[in-house]
C-alpha cells in the first residue's frame, strides 16, 4: 500500500490532466460545459474515479455523460503519458451531487427564511406575559428605605427588621405568628 500523499498528490494530477485533456483534445459534439470537480485515487494507485459536473439540463448532462465515457480510453492513454507511473489507473466518471445539494440547501434556507418572517410579523403586535424584565435585582438600603417610607416606617426600623429576618413577612416558615 502506498501512503496517502501519493494517492492524494495522484489525484490531483489526474484532475488537472483530465481537465486539460477535454478542454483541448476531445471534440466530441455532445461534451457540454464540463468542470472536473474531484478526483479520487484508491489506496493501491490502481483506480480513480473523477467527479463532473455539467452545466445544463438533463439532457446535456446525459450527452456529456456518453461522451465521457467514450473518451476514457484517450484519457487513460494521456493520464499514463503525464503521469509516469508504473500502472496507469483506470477512470470512472461520476457525476458529481454538488449542485443538488447546494439546490437542496437554498430551498431549506429559503423556507427558513420565511418561518422567520412569519414569526416576525406574528409577534409584531405582541406583548410580554409577564413583566418586560423578568429578572430579579439585587435590593439595595436605598430602595429598603423607600419602601419603608411608602408603609410609614423609618429606614432603620426596616433595615434592621430586613437584617434580623424578621420583618412584616414574619419570621415563622409555617406563615403563622406567635
Amino acid at each position: 500500500m502506498t501512503d496517502t500523499a501519493r494517492a492524494r498528490k495522484l489525484a490531483d494530477r489526474i484532475r488537472v490532466v483530465v481537465a486539460e485533456t477535454l478542454q483541448r483534445r476531445i471534440k466530441d459534439p455532445r461534451l457540454g460545459y464540463v468542470t472536473i470537480t474531484d478526483t479520487r485515487v484508491t489506496g493501491d494507485l490502481r483506480e480513480a474515479t473523477v467527479f463532473y459536473t455539467v452545466y445544463g439540463d438533463d439532457e446535456d448532462r446525459e450527452a456529456s455523460a456518453a461522451a465521457l465515457e467514450s473518451a476514457k480510453g484517450v484519457l487513460r492513454s494521456e493520464v499514463g503519458r503525464q503521469t509516469g507511473v508504473r500502472f496507469t489507473p483506470s477512470l470512472t466518471f461520476v457525476p458529481d451531487a454538488l449542485p443538488e445539494n447546494a439546490r437542496t440547501i437554498d430551498d431549506l434556507l429559503e423556507k427558513a427564511r420565511a418561518s422567520d418572517a412569519q414569526v416576525r410579523q406574528v409577534s409584531s403586535g405582541a406583548t410580554y406575559a409577564g413583566d418586560a424584565d423578568p429578572y430579579r435585582k439585587p435590593v439595595d438600603e436605598a430602595d429598603e428605605a423607600d419602601e419603608a417610607d411608602e408603609h410609614g416606617t423609618d429606614g432603620a426600623e426596616a433595615g434592621a427588621a430586613g437584617a434580623d429576618g424578621a420583618g412584616k413577612s414574619g419570621g415563622d416558615p409555617d406563615g403563622k405568628d406567635a
